[in-house]
């Protein structure tokens, strides 16, 4: 039996159709409500153009496919029209249907597990010149070369058991193909469409730190926020600890960016001074052996902070927390969970069709990464055997 023909039949009987059961679950009909999501006088409810969109995604169908080969699917204009609406609210949607999963699986969170909020980035290769959004020459660390494409900034949710896309945002950076004022479809500038457009030509920690606030406002509960170190700098690490979020990340080795109070002010020279002083302990990841400890620096920005030392056979790695009282296990331990946001973005790209959108509109792009985050936040829930998703 085909894969597609062994997800419909679990869905149809087998597993009497989770996703209807989440959607109860969460209060579906309310969300699509606060996300004005609203019935028109003409047209199909968005409710059942939203739900074949998820199956679309859970059969890894094309939209013409889809059309094609279901008795029961809408005209292909329905699905055009759906993700072109301005009046919707993509954001809201995933943030409170996230919010609304997380809460069915706090009972199973132990006093002892972390919960996690990570802010990363990726680049998704476009080759069309109309797609609005796109920008030439973006460096891919998948591909490891620059590219034509989007860079998609997202905040996810990660605890024990599960991972969430909480919120994304499209940077537009100066090699933008498209100017926001050219973009095809005009909008009136009090709609969420036009903020999302305007926010793509914000810094990537402006909207890291934006993105961070909304989630606190909606409820969510976090113990750490975890970076790499792009996004770790001073100024960053500062403004999070605004908001109440500890911060737990790889700072990069260099003294322009990172210089300390004291005698020794370089990350080299700290390490140097301190490694005949401090008790070195050992570690592996995977094949990997390296050695660590860790020292409470000062810093004239974010006073009082824990460096962990590690060294491998190759270089010397940095972690920076502002939670003092962690010890230097534990600051590792929590960092490898960063890898989470990774494991999703590639889960994402080969299982919810992130990466592959047959749209050249910027709110129809918008639209289509909602939705494959959406899809694969009520499959985390649902956890069907079928899903190769790890948690």
């Amino acid at each position: 039996m085909g894969m597609d023909n062994f997800i419909e039949l679990a869905i149809s009987s087998v597993l009497k159709n989770p996703i209807l059961s989440v959607f109860r679950e969460i209060n579906i009909s309310k969300i699509l409500i606060q996300s004005n999501f609203i019935k028109r006088n003409i047209g199909y409810a968005p409710f059942g153009i939203l739900l074949h969109f998820v199956y679309m995604l859970v059969m890894n169908k094309r939209q013409s496919a889809f059309v094609k080969q279901s008795a029961d699917a809408y005209g292909k204009d329905t699905y055009y029209r759906f993700v072109k609406d301005i009046r919707y609210n993509w954001r809201k949607l995933l943030m409170l249907t996230s919010v609304a999963l997380i809460s069915k699986i706090k009972p199973l969170q132990k006093n002892g597990d972390h919960r996690l909020l990570i802010i990363d980035d990726t680049v998704e290769p476009k080759r069309g010149k109309q797609i609005e959004g796109s920008c030439k020459s973006i460096y891919s660390n998948k591909e490891h070369r620059c590219v034509n494409g989007i860079n998609i900034v997202s905040l996810n949710y990660t605890d024990t058991h599960s991972t969430f896309q909480l919120d994304f945002s499209l940077r537009l950076n100066d090699s933008r193909r498209k100017e926001v004022e050219n973009f095809t479809n005009g909008v009136d500038r009090r709609t969420n469409a036009h903020k999302r457009r305007i926010e793509g030509l914000e810094s990537k920690n402006s909207m890291a730190l934006t993105m961070v606030q909304r989630a606190l406002d909606c409820g969510i509960e976090a113990d750490y926020l975890l970076v790499d170190s792009w996004y770790s700098k001073p100024d960053f690490i500062h403004q999070s600890n605004s908001l109440g979020m500890p911060v737990i990340a790889r700072i990069a080795n260099n003294a322009r960016i990172w210089n300390f109070k004291g005698r020794h002010k370089t990350l080299d020279s700290l390490h140097n001074s301190m490694k005949s002083q401090c008790r070195i302990h050992s570690g592996c990841y995977g094949k990997i052996q390296y050695t660590y400890f860790d020292a409470v620096v000062q810093h004239a920005k974010l006073g009082k902070v824990k460096l962990v030392f590690l060294r491998t056979h190759k270089e010397l790695i940095v972690f920076i927390s502002t939670h003092l009282t962690l010890v230097a296990r534990e600051i590792i331990d929590i960092y490898k969970k960063r890898w989470n946001i990774e494991q999703g973005y590639k889960d994402l790209r080969e299982y919810f069709g992130l990466g592959r959108e047959e749209n050249r509109l910027y709110e129809a792009l918008i639209a289509r990464i909602t939705l494959s985050m959406f899809t694969y936040n009520l499959l985390s829930r649902s956890s069907p055997p079928f899903f190769p998703l790890s948690s």
